[in-house]
């Protein structure tokens, strides 16, 4: 009896931690591949998951932020889907580069040309932003999703803190802190940078004692050989001198 309760219970707690867990990853999302840094660039993926068993995804809108507009955003060719990307006249032109932008990027749709993404996959639609804006921690994208069957499911409720994550959220990308003097460089680009120096140095540092060590292997070999002709030219005049005796 006791070991039957303990089963029922473990069955029970695994099913709730299953249930909780599922809204937490089956929803689109956007998250930076590196950092998205305020007053920088950055790649982003929208991941986008199939929560149909009998329905594939066949197209992806996302709808872009109006109150920090993004002047560029150009998103990454992808086999299987086609690509277009509308852009919107701006109430307040925004200054990039020291130039005026008048449009912004407001709505980029993928179109699956082909099988979309299937039951029991997910898929990332790349898209290389910017410039990010420097006043706000974070960027809010509204999605909405379309499978082969017809449905659509809107990712467009924006969560509010403190509050339980709603039914459908919408995707949000958090910013970091800007990066002084680099616009779109990771801590992770600066890191490589360093490790490529360091690793040129240890190089040139181990060829130099290589090189050293070889030479003086030569030398000594040299010597050797030099030693040994004298060796067998003083045995051979010692042999003379005692036949002469």
């Amino acid at each position: 009896m006791k070991a039957s309760r303990i089963a029922a219970v473990g069955a029970l707690a695994g099913t709730t931690v299953l249930a909780l867990s599922v809204p937490a990853f089956a929803h689109v999302g956007v998250q930076p591949e590196g950092t998205a840094a305020k007053g920088g660039y950055a790649v982003v993926d929208f991941k986008v998951p199939n929560e149909r068993d009998n329905a594939s995804t066949t197209k992806l809108e996302v709808t872009f932020p109006t109150d920090h507009p993004l002047a560029s955003a150009m998103p990454e060719p992808m086999p299987g889907w086609k690509i277009e990307v509308t852009k919107s006249k701006l109430d307040k032109p925004i200054e990039l580069h020291g130039e005026k932008i008048s449009e912004a990027v407001s709505k980029i749709t993928w179109t699956a040309d082909g099988k979309g993404i299937e039951p029991g996959y997910f898929e990332k639609f790349p898209v290389s932003i910017g410039q990010l804006p420097e006043n706000t921690d974070e960027l809010v994208f509204k999605a909405i999703q379309t499978y082969s069957n017809k449905e659509v499911v809107r990712w467009i409720e924006v969560p509010q803190e403190g509050q339980d994550e709603p039914e459908n959220p919408a995707p949000v990308l958090a910013l970091s802190a800007a990066e002084d003097g680099h616009h779109g460089s990771s801590s992770s680009d600066k890191a490589s940078d360093s490790d490529d120096a360091e690793a040129a140095s240890a190089k040139t540092d181990a060829a130099e004692p290589a090189d050293s060590s070889d030479t003086t292997a030569r030398v000594l070999g040299v010597v050797g050989i030099v030693v040994g002709a004298l060796g067998v030219a003083y045995g051979v005049l010692a042999g003379r001198r005692r036949t002469e005796a």
